[in-house]
């Protein structure tokens, strides 16, 4: 048997830390390769991690609800040696003296130098009651904060704790002389408004604790509704064409690909010649620059069991026919709804569509995924009476239609550009090929 000491895997490319939701195993459990080990939640999905090596879990080194960067240490297991990698055991800690022989650290700071001279403050934080995260600690070692001053530091993250902006934000305020009074005056003059009016709660309510994911979707959406002013255009489409052509097809093509062929890949597909169309909504806001996305990458909302909402994206849609986006369109899906996403499936997208006339709600207006700029909602197929053309003039038929709804960022696109948008995708739509394959 050897000692390895187990890290925070990396699970993305935009994922640099993930908080330790709740450990699995305990000190002592047995554990086989590849079994989960612990589940950890990152700004975008909550995933499980399972254990690079068989053995035994001698210490769990991070606690639930830390926050831990990706490459650091959170468990040391005792594996079977023709498991165990070449990874070093970590170094024995030293056994604590007695009270008697050592000089109690809470009444004088101590300091490390390193070989640059520089020191920093080795900082007790048993002495504080508040919870700080690994990363947080490190900062206030390097910037030479004392437990007093982090204490000051106003927390905007979950249940008030310091986060990473929290204290970078303190040190520059800091090395501009400001006071900390001032921070947290400057960090409540742009927080979102707090109820004016609690809720009333009488006999028989029934209190409902948000889970994580509400309370993360809860704090996106007031978010974006304070970042970007929105403007929502409508539009009807014809769609009868592709009701139609769907009916011919979709048997076929559950018997050839074992799946259902819904309408989502095909409006995935308007939205995505849309955007070539008009790629100056392909874009986010950085300060006071618009950067202009290469990739169309379309996010899909999905409602799931929990009542919860998650979007998947769909990357390089514009690159995909019609059946490699009804693949991708059903894996994502399902994948989501069976809590089976990874990180990456939730990054990078560019616009986003959500389906509404699942609910048979006829038209929405959706709210922007920042730091995107736009949002397309699609409702209900309903039957109408419409006026069409024929070569022998105009006549009443019976058709398929449905509103599309374009919610955008009035900050960068204004009216005539998102409505063009819209009418373009439902262009789109409206001349669906009923002779084309799949």
């Amino acid at each position: 048997m050897a000692l390895v000491e187990l890290i925070m895997p990396k699970m993305g490319e935009s994922i640099v830390e993930a908080t330790i939701l709740s450990w699995l195993k305990k000190p002592g459990d047995k554990i086989e390769l590849e079994e989960s080990l612990l589940e950890v939640a990152t700004d975008k999905v909550d995933t499980e991690i399972p254990s690079t090596h068989a053995g035994v879990l001698k210490e769990i080194l991070a606690k639930e609800g830390e926050l831990i960067k990706v490459g650091s240490p959170i468990a040391i297991l005792e594996a079977e040696v023709e498991d165990a990698k070449t990874t070093p055991a970590p170094a024995p800690v030293s056994t604590p003296k007695s009270r008697d022989n050592q000089s109690d650290t809470r009444e004088t700071p101590l300091t490390t130098s390193h070989a640059n001279g520089i020191q920093h403050a080795v900082l007790d934080f048993k002495t504080s009651a508040k919870f700080y995260s690994p990363l947080v600690k490190n900062i206030a070692k390097e910037e030479n904060i004392s437990v007093a001053e982090l204490e000051t530091i106003p927390g905007s993250g979950a249940e008030g704790r310091v986060t990473k902006k929290d204290i970078l934000d303190f040190v520059q305020h800091r090395k501009l002389g400001t006071t900390v009074q001032a921070v947290q005056r400057a960090k409540v003059s742009v927080a979102p408004s707090a109820p004016l009016i609690p809720a009333s709660i009488y006999a028989g309510d029934e209190i409902i604790e948000m889970d994580r994911m509400r309370k993360m979707i809860a704090e996106r959406m007031v978010d974006s509704k304070r970042i970007a002013p929105h403007v929502t255009s409508f539009v009807e489409a014809d769609v009868t064409n592709i009701v139609f052509w769907r009916n011919k097809v979709k048997s076929d093509f559950q018997k050839r690909e074992g799946d259902a062929l819904t309408f989502t890949p095909i409006f995935v597909e308007a939205v995505a010649l849309a955007i070539k169309d008009y790629p100056m909504v392909n874009i986010q806001v950085d300060g006071d620059k618009i950067i202009k996305k290469k990739d169309i990458n379309i996010g899909i909302a999905v409602a799931l069991p929990s009542g919860n909402l998650i979007v998947p994206v769909i990357r390089n849609a514009d690159q995909l026919n019609l059946s490699g986006l009804a693949k991708v369109v059903n894996d994502l899906v399902k994948r989501a709804r069976n809590n089976k996403l990874k990180p990456d499936d939730l990054a990078g997208g560019t616009f986003t569509l959500s389906n509404v006339g699942t609910f048979g709600n006829v038209m929405g207006t959706p709210i922007i995924m920042q730091p995107q700029v736009g949002i397309i909602a699609i409702g209900a197929i309903q039957k109408k009476p419409a006026v069409i053309e024929t070569p022998y003039g105009d006549a009443i038929a019976i058709r398929h239609k449905m509103f599309l709804s374009h919610s955008y960022d009035h900050r960068v696109v204004d009216g005539a550009l998102g409505g063009s948008l819209v009418r373009r995708v439902a262009d789109y739509l409206e001349k669906f090929d009923m002779n084309r394959g799949i």
